[in-house]
This record gives C-alpha cells, structure tokens and sequence, in this order.
C-alpha cells in the first residue's frame, strides 16, 4: 500500500460518517449486550444450583499414610476391599419385673437374714461379755488367794517370831534361874541322896493331887449334847504359884470337838488349881479328861 493510499484512508477515517453509517456499530452493540445477557444468565442458573451431598465412612482410627511410588511404573493394583461393616451389638432384653409375691418373698428373706445376723451379733456379745468376766473373776480370785497367801505367811511368819522369842525369853529366864541356884548352892536341899535335880525341893505333885484337879475341874464341865465313846483330852495347864490359872493349851486333841471345847472352858471357870499336900501348886501341868 503507497502513502498515497494511507493518507487517503486516515483522512477517512477521521472524517465524520455520513448519514446511515451507524449500522456496523449498532449491531456490533447488540452482540455485545446479547453476550451479557447470556453471561448473566449462566451465573445465576450456577448459583442456584443445589449442592450435592457427599458421604463417607472413616475404617481407620488413624490416618493412613501411602507408601512411597515405586521408581518403576508397575500396574496400578485395585484397592483393598472395604473391611465388612462391624456386627449389631445384640440388645439384652430386659427381664420383666418380678411379681409382687417374688418382691415379699426376698423382703422376707433379707428380714430373716438381718434378723440372724443381729442375733448372732448379739451371741458374740454376749459370749466376749462372759469371757471378759470370767477373766476378771479369775484374775480377782488370783489376786485374793495371793493376798491371803501373802497374809497367812506374814501371821505365820509373826507366830514363828513370836514362838521363838518367847522360846528365847524361857532359855534366858531358865538360864538365870540355874546361875542363881548355882549361887545359892545346895544348902537346904531335901532331894534323896542320888538325886540329880538342882532345887530346894521336890516339884512332883503327890499321888493324890491328880484327884484333887479333877474334883476341882470336871464338874464346871457343861455339856449339851451326848459324848459317844471314851475320848480323851490332853492339855497344859500353866499356873501360879498362888495357884491362878495363868493358861492352858490343848496338847493332844481328844478326836471329839465337843468334849475338847467344853474341858477347856470348864478350866476357864475354874480359875485356880488347889494346892498340894505340901502347899504349893505345880507351875506346868499336863491333865489328861475323859468323860
């Protein structure tokens, strides 16, 4: 194309169009707002269109992840089958109600139980109860017979004590009663020419004072009930020299309570042994009762 040419077809263009020459541009017009159109009415009918609802089920607790792709291309292998779905959990029927005579029976029965236990509660009680006083008893009674051991040792110990400082006192007593005669010596003495004895005179009652002492004691004896047989009762008689009964002991039990009670407190209302045919009273004696 010349220059010439070009000019020619700027200057053209550049003048105004005539009259009638707006037809191009006017169809060219209606195709563009045709497309619009168009345009519009795809995007409204996308819009308005119902999402599709997917769903899925999770087989796996943990995600899965994929191994690595193999360098070399090998046959897609199909995927595993879907695991099957897990068997229903069975439904437990639940058992029907008992009745009401089922519901008084076990009433009953937890009645008699609770019953049983509180009545063997109450023997256990009752049994600790009994062996707890047993045990005080036993240990009281314990405690009483060492108490009384303790004490009948004492008093036998005191007696003991006693025996043998009397014993001693009789010892010092006899003892000074030898030294004095060994002072005194032999002067006056009536004993026969053989005799080995140390006093003045003799001190053995006569033959007949054994009568005087049972004239004297058997009729202050008082007795209330019978005395069988013939038992015979020993005891020591310690008096004065005036003749005052200072004691007397049961030397040989007769076997018969009676009979020994009752010579012994004939002799306690007696008072006084008769003297001798010498005058004088034998300081020890030993009298043998029968009845």
């Amino acid at each position: 194309m010349s220059a010439a040419t070009l000019g020619r077809l700027s200057t053209d263009a550049l003048r105004p169009q005539a009259p009638g020459g707006m037809r191009r541009g006017a169809l060219l017009a209606l195709a563009v707002h045709g497309l619009l159109v168009v345009a519009l009415a795809v995007s409204v009918s996308w819009r308005s269109q119902t999402p599709q609802t997917f769903s899925a089920e999770l087989w796996a607790a943990t995600p899965q992840v994929a191994a690595p792709r193999a360098v070399e291309s090998t046959p897609a292998t199909p995927p595993p089958p879907p695991p099957p779905p897990p068997a229903p959990t069975p439904r437990v029927a639940t058992p029907a109600p008992p009745p009401a005579q089922d519901a008084q029976i076990a009433i009953e029965k937890a009645r008699q139980e609770k019953a049983k236990a509180e009545r063997e509660k109450a023997e256990r009680e009752k049994q600790a109860k009994a062996e707890k006083d047993k045990a005080e008893r036993e240990k009281a009674e314990r405690e009483r017979e060492r108490q009384a051991a303790a004490k009948a040792k004492a008093e036998a110990q005191a007696k003991q004590e006693q025996r043998d400082k009397q014993a001693e006192e009789q010892r010092l007593a006899k003892q000074r009663e030898d030294n004095l005669k060994r002072m005194l010596g032999q002067a006056g003495a009536t004993g026969a020419p053989g005799s080995t004895g140390t006093a003045l005179k003799d001190a053995a009652p006569s033959a007949s004072y054994a009568g005087k002492l049972i004239a004297r004691i058997k009729p202050n004896i008082l007795l209330t009930e019978t005395i069988t047989g013939n038992p015979a009762a020993d005891v020591e008689v310690r008096a004065s020299p005036t003749g005052s009964i200072l004691s007397r002991r049961l030397v040989k039990p007769s076997g018969n309570k009676d009979w020994d009670e009752a010579v012994l407190r004939a002799i306690d209302r007696t008072g006084e042994l008769p003297r001798d045919t010498d005058g004088r009273v034998p300081p020890v004696l030993v009298i043998t009762f029968t009845p």
